[in-house]
């Protein structure tokens, strides 16, 4: 039978806006040495729930799927982590200026990317929704046609919105941050709005005005952390990502994060 994922409700919506884009802590250099353990500087956006955003009805730390994964990854290989939060399209600018030792913000591997980064082995496979008002009743791509969809700046959904649009004939305008999306959706601005499953289901979840269906493509969509060209700790994360993989670890972080229910 096929898994149904469930999101916890999470205190995020349009709050995340004033927690993304900036930065927890200045920092302009990567890793330091101290006495104890090295520290790696981490870079995320924070707009992406559930793998990493900031419930600012709790607090304004940044959690999430990712962040727990490369917590769990830091403990096995005894270093410290320093979160900083950006915008998701400086995140491989930022680690190619050294500014960032590792990104982990749900990314995903693709062609030009790799060009100029390295990735690790993944570490999850998501798929593509149509996020659109409810009260516009499409059901296809077809029905899109000669509308607006968002999609994230330098994302994948992006990309795929792109070559949608010739296919199906709708427009693409893209935003920084995903609760941009929902609030242009909201304001009737967009039409739809291309967004990961996982991520997706988290605004379905509180906004009931919203819709979406599944889209189809022949490529997967995995994640991975992302580290500078030739950088020794890709062979260091690789073996315990798939340590966690083996051990069942990563399962866990999916029921804590995303409610698998069969």
């Amino acid at each position: 039978m096929k898994k149904k994922l469930l999101i916890p409700v999470l205190a995020l919506a349009i709050g995340t806006l004033a927690a993304c884009g900036t930065a927890e802590k200045e920092k302009t250099t990567a890793s330091e040495k101290t006495e104890e353990k090295q520290v790696l500087v981490v870079g995320t956006s924070a707009d992406y729930a559930p793998f990493e955003f900031v419930d600012t009805a709790v607090s304004d730390e940044i959690v999430g799927f990712d962040i727990d994964l490369a917590n769990l990854i830091a403990t096995e290989l005894d270093y410290e982590l320093e979160f900083v939060n950006a915008d998701f399209n400086s995140l491989i600018p930022g680690l190619q200026a050294d500014k960032y030792d590792v990104v982990i913000a749900g990314m995903t591997p693709t062609k030009d990317r790799d060009e100029v980064v390295d990735f690790s082995i993944p570490y999850y496979e998501t798929e593509q929704y149509m996020v659109f008002p409810k009260d516009s009743d499409f059901a296809s791509l077809e029905d899109l046609s000669g509308k607006l969809v968002g999609a994230q700046v330098s994302s994948i959904q992006e990309e795929l919105a792109k070559t949608l649009a010739t296919e199906h004939s709708f427009k693409v305008e893209s935003r920084n941050l995903i609760p941009e999306l929902i609030q242009e959706l909201k304001n009737d601005r967009f039409q739809g709005a291309v967004i990961e499953n996982i991520v997706a289901e988290n605004y379905l979840s509180q906004n009931d005005d919203l819709a979406s269906f599944p889209i189809e493509v022949e490529d997967p969509d995995f994640k991975s952390v992302v580290f500078q060209e030739n950088s020794e700790l890709k062979g260091q994360f690789d073996e315990v990502i798939q340590k966690l993989i083996d051990e069942g670890k990563i399962d866990e972080l999916k029921k804590k994060w995303f409610v698998v229910e069969e």
